[in-house]
């Protein structure tokens, strides 16, 4: 386990709490440092969206722990009874993921036992809501999370790797059981990058005039990690169908190892432009116009599977599948191409994306 902002924001925020309470001079202030614990996430947005909903859980709480006091008394059989109908009302309202708070809330108020009961148990309603308000604070004040760095950062060396083995497979030069164990690990860093990618979504920008840039290069990303996910796909059937490849025409095979060849530059000059290490005047399309080629290229690939007999008709259409992954990766990068042509063209001001170098 990694020492991460969240740790630290997550113990910021109980001692923030804990303080609070005791300003106050509020009984039982570590109520307050529990909520606090529910309360952190991983970005200022969805802490906003969970503030939210924790009040209106411990709200709801409160006021079915004290409505059954009052009717039936704090016996341990009716707080799990409060309990229950807690969550079944919460579940109805769609806050099922305040449900803690509010338990927490319950069992809070339902031991109290005293002449003065209504009123302690505002007290400790608040005392809870102080250590949710207490979260959100730090969230928002302490270690603002660097999404986008995170993000390209992992899209990048994701993307270096895959490269380097389609180079290396497309030439029958790779380890079949290391490549694909490699790949496994590929597709675990690329389900953390699509969860991050939604982190960096929903962080909200704070200036207006930064939003049309924002969601600019939103879309960016988005097309950055499905080109990726293109490329994956390509490395994919190249280990799939090593065989076939390996009996292959061995000009076809040069043709096919050429044009891979194009489209990895291709890709490693996009990443590139995009941190503002290449040029983003030039259109990449003139400086690799051989993979534009897509027709010719298809063509001499099913000029030659129309001269295989029937026997030979399997590998055909193998040989058919990683062809056609090959030229959707192309027309995915020509449109990559295209929307980061647009999107410097009209935000030229704009920082490249920072990322961390091994």
């Amino acid at each position: 386990m990694k020492l991460g902002a969240r740790i630290f924001k997550t113990g910021i925020a109980i001692v923030l709490a804990l303080y609070i309470a005791q300003w106050l001079q509020l009984p039982s202030p570590v109520f307050a440092g529990i909520a606090a614990v529910f309360a952190i996430q991983p970005n200022i947005y969805r802490s906003y969206l969970t503030v939210v909903e924790q009040i209106q859980a411990n709200v709801i709480g409160a006021a079915i722990a004290i409505l059954f006091v009052l009717a039936f008394g704090n016996h341990i059989i009716i707080v799990g009874l409060a309990a229950i109908i807690a969550i079944i009302i919460l579940l109805k309202f769609k806050l099922e993921k305040s449900v803690s708070i509010a338990l927490v809330t319950i069992i809070a108020i339902m031991e109290v036992q005293n002449d003065q009961f209504v009123q302690f148990s505002m007290i400790r309603m608040f005392n809870i809501s102080i250590g949710v308000l207490s979260s959100f604070l730090v969230n928002l004040v302490f270690l603002p999370p660097k999404y986008e760095t995170k993000l390209f950062s992992s899209l990048n060396q994701l993307s270096e790797e895959v490269l380097k083995w389609i180079r290396i497979t497309s030439r029958n030069a790779s380890e079949s059981h290391l490549l694909k164990k490699d790949m496994a690990k590929q597709r675990e860093k690329l389900i953390k990058i699509d969860n991050m990618f939604l982190l960096y979504k929903e962080d909200r920008t704070p200036l207006k005039k930064n939003l049309r840039a924002k969601q600019r290069k939103i879309v960016l990303y988005r097309k950055l990690i499905l080109t990726t996910r293109r490329s994956m796909d390509i490395l994919q059937r190249l280990n799939q169908y090593e065989n076939e490849l390996h009996h292959l025409n061995p000009e076809l095979l040069r043709t096919m190892q050429d044009h891979l060849d194009c489209l990895v530059s291709y890709h490693e000059h996009l990443l590139l432009r995009f941190v503002g290490k290449a040029k983003t005047t030039e259109t990449s399309e003139e400086l690799f116009e051989p993979c534009m080629n897509r027709d010719e290229f298809m063509h001499m690939f099913t000029d030659e599977i129309y001269k295989d007999n029937k026997e030979e008709l399997t590998s055909s259409i193998h040989l058919l599948h990683i062809v056609s992954s090959i030229l959707e990766y192309g027309e995915k990068l020509e449109h990559l191409d295209h929307l980061m042509t647009s999107f410097y063209k009209y935000h030229k001001d704009d920082e490249a994306p920072e990322y961390e170098e091994e």
